[in-house]
């Protein structure tokens, strides 16, 4: 493996773990017990969410391109962006990056997941899960808000922001998408950020864990994906 790919895997190792760590941080720290910010509400998440992929840009950037989801590296692989032979091994580091930074967030809030009984709660901090269960709308929701997401990125390449304001940008979009769009399935629009944490969850000693609803996993990965894929085909329709 080539130097300049290594640095690049490292890259969206780093920022996929600092995403998770953060994201699913903020929703540990509203949803389980006792802790200072228990309850603060779906706002609270959707913040903490657009600024953890702020922070994961800026931290992992001068690393790789810092898609630090699998299915972003999919759009700009359609897109010309990246080389075809990059997806797979980004995709690996991803997951890898989502599941060491769920892991981080166990540790860090050991004594609330030893407070916490229920264990659709305890589920929640790692991955996600629909409001309405819908296979076919819950795969929709997925799809719609993570097209939104791609075709948002690919435009933001065509715009001239100030040198390091991009990741800022970013993380604006990743909010308007949770207040907007993510209601229904709680967003994932990211593989690795619910497949890494799922993984997880099943192989992690949490006091009280049920079980991690395989059934419903594949929806926010298949659902990401084709979002994905179809928000990229659309930005290349355009002049």
């Amino acid at each position: 493996m080539d130097t300049t790919l290594t640095q690049q895997l490292i890259g969206e190792f780093l920022g996929t773990m600092i995403l998770v760590l953060l994201g699913d941080g903020v929703v540990a720290a509203d949803v389980l017990r006792k802790t200072k910010s228990e309850g603060t509400g779906w706002l609270l998440i959707t913040l903490g969410w657009g600024l953890a992929v702020t922070m994961a840009v800026y931290m992992s950037g001068f690393l790789s391109p810092a898609h630090i989801n699998p299915a972003v590296t999919l759009g700009m692989a359609i897109a010309g962006d990246i080389g075809w032979g990059s997806v797979l091994p980004y995709i690996l580091a991803q997951i890898a990056g989502g599941f060491v930074g769920a892991a981080l967030v166990w540790l860090h809030f050991m004594p609330h997941f030893q407070e916490t009984e229920d264990q659709g709660t305890i589920l929640a901090v790692f991955s996600t899960g629909p409001a309405i269960k819908s296979t076919t709308w819950n795969l929709v929701s997925e799809t719609i808000g993570t097209a939104v997401l791609v075709f948002g990125l690919l435009a933001f390449g065509r715009n001239t922001f100030t040198d390091g304001l991009n990741p800022l940008v970013v993380g604006l979009l990743i909010v308007s998408i949770g207040i907007s769009l993510g209601g229904t399935t709680g967003y994932a629009i990211n593989p690795a950020r619910d497949l890494g944490p799922r993984l997880a969850h099943q192989v992690l000693p949490i006091p009280n864990k049920g079980g991690s609803d395989w059934g419903y996993a594949w929806i926010p990965i298949v659902g990401p994906f084709i979002g994905g894929a179809l928000g990229a085909v659309l930005f290349g329709l355009l002049p």
